[in-house]
């Protein structure tokens, strides 16, 4: 399910923030807002389609298309039929509770929420909440279905029935029906509709198989329709036929009647009970006219379906009524196996007047069917179609870059669910999004007869997951022999080479593969001794199966850096390594010592050499092979060596080509690696250990550079960030936290209402994907470290942020920007509450810094002479030859642009007219007499450094060259004061550079301005050979580290 509110929140839990957001004059349900990550801003969900018991409500926009609303827990997506299913809206904000019905009424989409003490009914339009009808001191209890119609919103609650004006939103009357003393507290069933014609009427279902008929205007029980019989059960259902009077009435232990309420009678009585052995929960009536009949030109379809079964029945309702056609298998039923693989279907609904029926299902999918006219068939074929997983998200892996930079990082996301369903996840257009096949998993099921019975499965436990590859627990992916939707899988079909020797042999053939490109991702599954290749380009299962060699469990798999071998780790130890081209087993580690390499070994020994392989090993041929499970596997970027962790504690670095152990780290088993993760760009690999911490190693050197521990529970899932900078890790108790490589800090942590089960980080830097324990959606987050500056400094407990998960955005990422930048004052706030307001503009007084100026200011007060020159006008403007006839009065009036120009140059050329056309000593002029007279000229920099460049030339210009004032020997000890406490040192350089160009020629006439530079000369000169020794020192220190000697 997707994240929720969490309630109980203290305020003196969290730091205090700069302001709230606020929505319609609330902020009690955002509290998640009122904080933000310092790092990760939520983006949006993807993956969410119907993945609640909440119906779908739909309407007609137009004549043209429909549009068709879900619930996806705490937010809504609306998808436009015309556009194939295509999401085109989703609302914010998100409600404060589970949204428990919805309901459409012309351009506005209602949404009834309740959770704990609260409850309300939100409007929406367009996405965006515009309304909430009036529900203080009235909802008590959540509302299970919405109506409305004319001038009426009803929600039918379990006890009560509320009632709303649609013009105004006021609440009008509470409908309290007498309870029954056998339902134990209930009443209502949720089962509410209203019947054309009849106004200000609503029919409402009992639990005690009553069917009450309400006047809403006068608050009336206007009369009661009992069950045929005692025994028939609550009434699960309620539908008006397309003829007037008729209801359609379902009842969860009994039949379906059709019923004249006119007249209270039964018309038709439909035994679904004994054919379904499921209640019914969901009827619709086919309203185009046809469907019925031999050849369905007559109209009369009825279509049913039950929460506990993935078929829609279809019934001809002439001649008494029978069944004409079954959809077997139109959704997943639910799962036997797994309380969180979820089933079934919540609704059914025909489009008016099309032929056209949409269901939506509890395995998180959305589907619309249509009827063939000709040749007619009395059961739909698929039209459309959007999914998710059924069950929560166990792996992340976002797709990497081809080798031609075709296919651009960061925009795939693969994941992998405890439903053993594969997905690829398009970031930039969610319609792209699909399930990698695994072969056709329902043709198979009704070809053994899984759905052969009424409710969706066989007789035997076998179940429809059993038709597929067993939950995937690690993947690999490398797309650069990756021939997209041109890659030939060749005459091999799926996973060939695990079903005997014929089909083996026969898919070994890759001729055709070898020009068009091989498999790209290999998966490594729970409680099974095969890895298996997938096409990623054509989305679909591969032609390989790769055991292990040992005959155990696979544990871990890899793909190296050129696509073509796979890597597989076992349960008991063993590593092989497989061609992906042709699936064959290429190299074993250990490898198994030859005869030759025996005798190889036993001359070595004799001429005391053990050099097998690149370099000097103290480990013998055939040995090394861990003594626990092998949790990681990875490949360095050249192919050279393969680095494994296990359960035993040691992490072990292999020579790729011959298979030999070359070195090992021992971590002992107390702190046994549990996965790795491989930064290829640093040559920087991550192990997980079972001591609750995170090893960093380097391979160059094969030490541990960096060691992160203090986590109160066990990593989930880690990953390096695009630029190795970061690790983000999850932990079992909530947590998100990132340290920093360079500074060793935890820089950030966010605790979420769920355990985050993977993450992943996508090469650009863009995102980071998490999936979490309690949805079967992938959450999006946008990286801020793009767009702000993020601090570094070390965080402690109390100042984790807690957050609820992003909601589903709409698909034309407009909120990117305002994700990345939501709440940045209150993060700027946090930056310089941490650095003292007096040590921003410098960290030490040991080290030479730079201003904080823009580039571009001292850059353009360097070449303002040559800016000008080039930006002045090469001739007069010149007038129109036919100007229009209102201008004519206006040319006369034309200043002359010569003589202002003339008279500009002639102010312009004299320093005394222009102070005296300033009336007053600049602030300029004060500040650098007052630093003259302190010896503290810090005021008059920060002034000078304000600036603007022409007005800083103009001042520089400005300087008084008489003895008397002394205005230019103080302005060269104010820059040397300013480079004795090493800071701004570009500006410092920069204006002293237009000193001597506007005032050089003084400089030999004037001598005490002739001591003031020889004494700046001689600090820059000190200072530079400090610089120099200290650059010398380092530039040492690392061509030591570098070199091979060390």
């Amino acid at each position: 399910m997707p994240s929720k509110t969490i309630e109980g929140v203290e305020n003196g839990d969290f730091p205090v923030t700069k302001r709230q957001k606020l929505v319609n004059g609330s902020s009690s349900h955002l509290w998640a807002r009122q904080q933000s990550s310092r790092i990760f801003a939520p983006f949006r969900s993807i993956g969410l389609v119907s993945p609640t018991s909440t119906p779908f409500t739909s309407i007609p926009l137009g004549k043209t298309t429909f549009q068709v609303t879900t619930s996806t827990g705490t937010s809504l997506q609306t998808y436009d039929l015309r556009k194939g299913l295509n999401l085109v809206f989703a609302t914010k904000p998100q409600t404060p509770q589970t949204i428990t019905a919805t309901a459409s009424w012309k351009d506005r989409v209602f949404a009834a929420w309740a959770g704990g003490a609260s409850a309300g009914v939100w409007v929406y339009k367009r996405g965006k909440m515009i309304e909430e009808l009036e529900s203080k001191d009235i909802l008590d209890e959540p509302i299970q279905k919405l109506l409305i119609f004319g001038s009426w919103i009803v929600g039918c609650c379990f006890t009560k029935i509320q009632v709303w004006k649609s013009a105004t939103y006021e609440h009008y009357t509470t409908i309290t029906p007498m309870r029954s003393g056998s339902t134990g507290g209930f009443t209502l069933t949720g089962a509410i509709c209203n019947m054309p014609t009849y106004l200000n009427k609503i029919f409402v279902g009992r639990e005690d198989g009553n069917v009450e008929i309400w006047n809403l205007s006068t608050g009336k029980l206007l009369y009661t329709m009992l069950p045929p019989g005692s025994d028939d059960g609550a009434v699960s259902a309620l539908e008006p036929t397309p003829a007037l009077s008729l209801l359609a009435i379902a009842y969860s232990d009994g039949p379906i009647l059709i019923r004249d309420v006119r007249m209270d009678k039964t018309i038709i009585r439909l035994n679904a009970g004994s054919l379904d052995e499921l209640p019914v929960t969901s009827l619709s009536f086919r309203t185009d006219s046809l469907g019925a009949g031999d050849d369905g030109s007559r109209s009369g379809i009825l279509a049913t379906s039950a929460l506990g079964s993935g078929d829609v029945t279809f019934w001809d309702l002439n001649n008494g009524g029978r069944v004409v056609g079954k959809l077997r298998g139109a959704h997943d039923p639910p799962s036997a196996a797994s309380d969180m693989q979820e089933g079934g279907i919540n609704k059914v609904e025909f489009l008016a007047g099309q032929p056209v029926l949409v269901t939506s299902g509890l395995d998180n999918s959305l589907k619309t069917w249509i009827f063939d006219e000709t040749p007619f068939s009395p059961v739909p074929r698929p039209l459309h179609s959007r999914g998710g997983h059924a069950a929560p998200v166990t792996c992340l892996e976002f797709l990497p870059s081809d080798a031609d930079g075709v296919d651009a990082g960061g925009k795939w996301l693969l994941s992998a669910a405890k439903d053993r369903s594969f997905w690829g996840w398009s970031l930039r257009r969610d319609g792209q999004s699909t399930e990698l096949s695994q072969g056709n998993i329902r043709k198979k099921a009704k070809k053994i007869g899984m759905f052969g019975n009424s409710n969706g499965l066989a007789e035997g436990r076998q179940r429809l997951e059993d038709l597929k590859a067993p939950e995937i627990t690690c993947i690999a992916v490398s797309l650069n022999r990756d021939g997209g939707m041109g890659a030939s899988p060749g005459e091999a079909s799926v996973w060939a080479n695990n079903r005997g020797s014929n089909a083996k042999k026969k898919g070994s053939d890759a001729s055709a593969s070898s020009t068009t490109g091989w498999e790209s991702v290999v998966t490594g599954h729970s409680g099974d001794k095969f890895a298996r290749t997938w096409f990623w380009g054509r989305k679909r299962a591969g032609r390989w199966t790769f055991s292990t060699g040992d005959k155990a469990v696979v544990r871990s798999v890899t793909i190296s850096p050129c696509g073509t071998f796979a890597v597989v780790g076992s349960e008991m130890g063993g590593i092989d390594t497989f061609n992906l081209q042709s699936g064959l087993h290429r190299q074993r580690f250990p490898q198994k010592m030859t005869l030759a390499q025996a005798k190889t070994l036993q001359f070595q020994q004799e001429t005391a050499l053990s050099n097998i392989g690149d370099r000097p090993s103290d480990f013998l041929p055939g040995q090394g092979k861990h003594n626990g499970a092998v949790t990681g596997l990875a490949v360095d970027s050249t192919n050279k060596a393969l680095i494994s962790c296990g359960l035993d504690g040691k992490v072990k670095f292999w020579n790729f080509n011959f298979g030999t152990l070359v070195d090992e780290i021992d971590f002992g088993r107390s702190a046994s690696a549990l996965s790795l993760r491989y930064h290829r760009p640093s040559d920087l690999i991550a192990f997980a250990c079972s001591d609750q911490s995170i090893r960093v190693v380097d391979i160059e050197t094969k030490k541990i550079v960096r060691e992160f521990g203090g986590t109160l529970d066990q990593v989930t899932d880690f990953c390096f960030s695009n630029d190795g900078r970061w690790i983000v890790a999850a932990t079992e108790d909530c947590l998100i936290r990132v340290w920093d490589l360079p500074t060793g800090h935890l820089i950030d942590a966010i605790r979420l209402r769920s355990k985050c089960n993977a993450l992943a980080f996508s090469n650009t830097g863009e995102f980071l994907a998490t999936a979490h324990a309690d949805s079967v959606g992938v959450n999006i987050w946008n990286n801020r470290a793009l767009f702000t500056h993020v601090p570094t400094r070390n965080i402690t407990e109390a100042e984790v942020i807690k957050l609820i998960a992003p909601d589903a955005l709409d698909e034309d990422r407009e909120g990117l920007l305002e994700a990345a930048f939501e709440e940045d004052e209150e993060a700027i706030d946090t930056t310089f509450k941490v650095l003292d307001s007096a040590n921003v503009d410098q960290l030490s007084k040991e080290i030479e810094t730079l201003s904080l100026v823009p580039k571009s200011r001292w850059q353009t007060l360097l070449h303002l002479d040559q800016i000008k020159e080039r930006n002045k006008p090469r001739e007069p403007p010149k007038a129109p030859e036919k100007a229009p006839f209102f201008l004519s009065a206006l040319e006369n009036k034309k200043p002359d642009p010569q003589k202002g120009d003339k008279q500009d140059s002639l102010v312009e050329k004299s320093r005394i007219m222009k102070m005296n056309r300033a009336g007053a000593e600049s602030p300029f002029t004060v500040l650098l007499r007052q630093g003259s007279d302190t010896g503290d000229y810090n005021p008059f920099i920060e002034n000078l450094k304000l600036l603007p460049p022409a007005a800083a030339d103009l001042e520089i210009r400005s300087l008084d060259p008489t003895e008397s004032s002394s205005e230019l020997v103080n302005f060269i000890q104010a820059l040397t004061s300013r480079l004795r406490q090493k800071m701004d040192y570009e500006l410092v350089q920069t204006w002293l550079n237009v000193f001597l160009r506007l005032h050089g020629d003084l400089v030999e006439t004037t001598e005490g301005l002739v001591e003031a530079l020889r004494e700046w000369r001689l600090e820059q000169e000190r200072e530079a050979q400090r610089l120099g020794s200290l650059t010398g020192y380092c530039s040492g220190v690392i061509s030591f580290l570098r070199s091979s000697r060390t």
